[in-house]
C-alpha cells in the first residue's frame, strides 16, 4: 500500500510534540504546542501539498525495469525508415528507461495527462480517484511532478518544447508546477474551442475550451502555420462598412450612401446609384425596373454607408473585383456585396495572386501563388479541432466504439506543428498516450511535408471501470489474457495505428475519404514502422543468476528504441559475446551485409578480431543502459 508521505512526516512531529507537552505542562508551553500542532495540521495549498508514493516507486527499490518487445506485434512499411514504438507499461516505469536511451535528445514531448475531474476518469496506485477523495489533487500533483521532473531530462535543453494539455480542473496548479520544474522556460497558456456545443456545467457557465500548455526550453521558438489550403483563396472584404464611429453610418460620410441596382433574375449589377441626400428617405429612391435597390442597412436596422464611392466601386465590378452574394429577403440588406481591397488588387497586379477563372457574374477567382503563413494567437477556435467530429467519430470509423473522448487528430497536428514544422527529423515522445493519436499525427505531418519524424508512444493497458466490474464478477483478473486484450494498449492504441498505417479499419475495408486540407487518401496509409515493447521487470539483487546476464536479455530493445532502428543481426548486428561473434563477423555472407554493430565491453577481442569491428563501425553497448544497476550489484 503506498503511503502519503507528507502524513507520515507530520504524525510523527506531532507524536513528538506529544512527548514534550508531558515535558512542559506549564500554560504558556502547552499554548504553543497547540499552535504549532495546529499549524502542522492545517492543509497545505498552491505548490506545498500531500506528497505521495507510488507503487512503482515501491518496486523500483527492488526491481529493474526493462523492455521486453512483442514479438506478435511489429509493423514495418519501409525498413529503410526509421521505427517509431508503441510502449505498454506504467509511464514512470517507461521514462525511467527512457532517460537512459532519449537523455537531452527529445524534441517535443506531447502529453494529454488526466484532467483529475473527479469522475473516476484516472487511477493512482491502482485505484480510481474521485471527487471524494481528499487528497485528489495532491495525488494529481505528486503524480505529474515525478513525470515532468524525467520529462525535463529528456528535452533537449539546446531547443525542444513541452506541450502538455489541460482543463479546467487543473490548469492553474499545472501552471505552477511547470514553472517549478522549468523554471529557465517560456511558457504559454493557449485556450483552444474543442466543443462548440459545449458540456453543461450547473448554475456554470458552459465549457467549450481546453487549455494548452506550451513549455519552450533554449532557443526553441513557435512557427508560423501555413494555410492548410494548397492555394490560399482571396479575402472578399464587405463593401459595407463597420464599427461604430460617426463616419461608418449615412450621417458621418452621406456621399457613400447610395443604391446598388442588382437584377433579380441574373443576380448582376445593373447600376451604381447617386448619393442619396441626408434628408431623402431611401423609399423615395428612383425604382429601376427588375432590379433590387440594395443600400448598407445593418442588421439593426440602422443606415451605415459604402467603403467606395458608386464611380470606384463601378471601376472595380467592371474588373471583376466587387461581386455579390447570396440573396435573404430577411435581412436588411438583401444582398451581401464584397470586394477586393488595393492589397490584393496590388498583388494580382505584380503577379503574386493567380487568377484562374470567373463566377457567372463576372466576378474573378483568384488565389494566392504562394501559401500564406501566419502566426497563431492565444485563442483558437478552428472547426478542424472538434473533439467529436475529429476526434470521437474519427475514430469511430476505424476501430468502433472502443474509446472515449480522443483529441481531434488536427488538433494534435496543429499542436506538434508550431513545435516541430522546421525540424523534419524530431523525436516525439507522448507518455500519455491513450488513443494514439499523437503517432497519427506525427505521421500524417510526415506524409504532408515528406519529413521523417519519429514517435514513442506510452500508454498503460488498463481497461475501463464497466469491464472491470464485469471482469471481477466472471474471475477475471488483470494479467489475464481476457483482460489484456481488452486493455487501452492492446485493443486501441496498437490497432489504431496499424489500421492508419495501412490505410485500412478493423474489418479490413479501406478507409474512406481524404485527411482535411489535403489531397491525401486515408486509404492510402502512411509509410511508417512499428515495434510494440512491453515493461516488464527484473530483480536488482537475484539469487540464482548473475545480474548482467539477465540485463544481456533487454540490451537489443535499448539499442533499438534509442537508434530508432531494428536489431535484425544481418544489417543492425549485436553482439553480446564470443559464439555471437563467430556466427555473425566471422561469417563472410552475413558479415558483408552489416552496417551496424554493438559490443558488449567485457568481450576481449584480439587484434585481428578488433580490425573486423573496426571496418564495421563498431560501437560499444552504451554503459549509461545498465551500468548503475550493474555497480549497486558489484558486477
Amino acid at each position: 500500500m503506498a503511503e502519503n508521505l507528507s502524513k507520515k512526516k507530520r504524525d510523527r512531529m506531532i507524536s513528538f510534540l506529544e512527548g514534550l507537552k508531558k515535558m512542559h505542562t506549564d500554560d504558556a508551553s502547552i499554548r504553543a504546542f497547540n499552535e504549532i500542532e495546529n499549524q502542522l495540521r492545517e492543509k497545505k495549498y498552491g505548490l506545498v501539498w500531500e506528497e505521495h508514493s507510488e507503487e512503482v516507486d515501491d518496486k523500483l527499490k527492488e526491481n529493474i525495469p526493462v523492455f521486453c518487445a512483442d514479438k506478435k506485434r511489429r509493423l514495418c512499411k519501409d525498413e529503410k525508415l526509421p521505427w517509431n514504438f508503441i510502449i505498454e507499461g506504467d509511464n514512470l516505469q517507461a521514462l525511467y528507461l527512457l532517460e537512459k536511451t532519449h537523455k537531452g535528445k527529445v524534441d517535443c514531448i506531447y502529453i494529454d495527462p488526466p484532467y483529475n475531474t473527479g469522475a473516476r476518469d484516472w487511477k493512482y496506485n491502482n485505484d480510481y480517484v474521485d471527487t471524494n477523495d481528499v487528497y485528489r489533487h495532491s495525488k494529481w500533483l505528486s503524480m505529474m511532478k515525478n513525470r515532468l521532473h524525467l520529462a525535463k531530462e529528456l528535452l533537449n535543453p539546446e531547443k525542444s518544447v513541452l506541450i502538455c494539455t489541460i482543463d479546467e480542473k487543473e490548469y492553474l496548479r499545472l501552471g505552477c508546477l511547470l514553472e517549478e520544474v522549468f523554471p529557465n522556460a517560456k511558457i504559454q497558456m493557449i485556450s483552444s474551442v474543442i466543443n462548440r456545443h459545449g458540456s453543461m456545467r450547473f448554475s456554470e457557465f458552459t465549457r467549450v475550451n481546453e487549455y494548452i500548455y506550451y513549455v519552450r526550453i533554449g532557443n526553441a521558438t513557435i512557427g508560423k502555420m501555413l494555410s492548410a489550403e494548397s492555394k490560399q483563396p482571396i479575402h472578399w472584404h464587405s463593401l459595407k462598412r463597420s464599427g461604430t464611429s460617426k463616419g461608418n453610418f449615412r450621417r458621418g460620410r452621406p456621399f457613400l450612401f447610395y443604391p446598388i441596382y442588382i437584377h433579380a433574375k441574373t443576380k448582376k449589377i445593373i447600376k451604381f446609384g447617386s448619393p442619396l441626400p441626408i434628408e431623402k428617405d431611401v423609399k423615395l429612391v428612383p425604382h429601376v425596373e427588375g432590379c433590387i435597390s440594395v443600400f448598407p442597412i445593418r442588421k439593426d436596422g440602422s443606415e451605415g454607408c459604402w467603403s467606395l464611392s458608386p464611380e470606384k466601386a463601378m471601376e472595380l465590378y467592371e474588373k471583376g473585383y466587387l461581386k455579390v452574394g447570396r440573396y435573404n429577403d430577411k435581412s436588411s440588406q438583401q444582398y451581401e456585396i464584397t470586394y477586393l481591397q488595393t492589397g490584393t488588387v496590388n498583388g494580382i497586379n505584380k503577379g503574386e495572386i493567380e487568377i484562374t477563372g470567373y463566377n457567372p457574374d463576372g466576378s474573378i477567382i483568384a488565389y494566392h501563388k504562394t501559401p500564406k503563413s501566419t502566426t497563431q494567437v492565444t485563442q483558437w477556435d478552428n472547426s478542424t479541432h472538434d473533439a467529436t467530429e475529429y476526434g470521437t467519430n474519427l475514430l469511430n470509423t476505424i476501430l468502433g466504439n472502443r474509446f472515449s473522448y480522443p483529441k481531434s487528430l488536427y488538433a494534435v497536428k496543429d499542436c506538434l506543428y508550431y513545435a516541430i514544422n522546421d525540424y523534419k527529423n524530431a523525436v516525439i515522445i507522448d507518455f500519455f498516450a491513450g488513443s494514439g493519436t499523437t503517432g497519427h499525427a506525427v505521421n500524417l505531418l510526415n506524409c504532408e511535408d515528406g519529413g521523417h519524424r519519429r514517435w514513442i508512444m506510452v500508454t498503460n493497458n488498463e481497461i475501463s471501470e464497466t469491464e472491470e466490474k464485469e471482469f471481477a464478477k466472471r474471475g477475471i483478473k488483470k494479467g489475464d489474457p481476457e483482460w489484456e486484450a481488452k486493455g487501452i494498449a492492446q485493443y486501441v492504441t496498437w490497432p489504431r495505428t496499424v489500421c492508419s498505417i495501412e490505410g485500412k479499419d478493423i474489418n479490413n475495408n479501406p478507409l474512406k475519404g481524404n485527411y482535411l486540407g489535403s489531397d491525401i487518401p486515408m486509404a492510402d496509409g502512411f509509410n511508417a514502422n512499428i515495434k510494440y515493447f512491453k515493461c516488464e521487470w527484473t530483480p536488482r539483487k537475484p539469487e540464482d543468476y548473475l545480474l548482467s546476464n539477465a540485463l544481456a536479455l533487454h540490451v537489443k530493445e535499448m539499442i533499438e528504441i534509442q537508434n530508432a532502428i531494428e536489431i535484425d543481426n544481418k544489417k543492425n548486428v549485436l553482439i553480446l559475446n564470443k559464439t555471437d561473434f563467430k556466427n555473425i563477423i566471422l561469417d563472410k555472407k552475413k558479415y558483408a551485409q552489416i552496417e551496424h554493430v554493438w559490443v558488449n565491453q567485457n568481450i576481449i577481442f584480439n587484434a585481428k578480431e578488433l580490425k573486423l569491428l573496426q571496418e564495421k563501425g563498431y560501437k560499444y553497448i552504451p554503459k549509461e543502459f545498465f551500468g548503475q544497476e550493474l555497480r549497486e550489484a558489484a558486477e
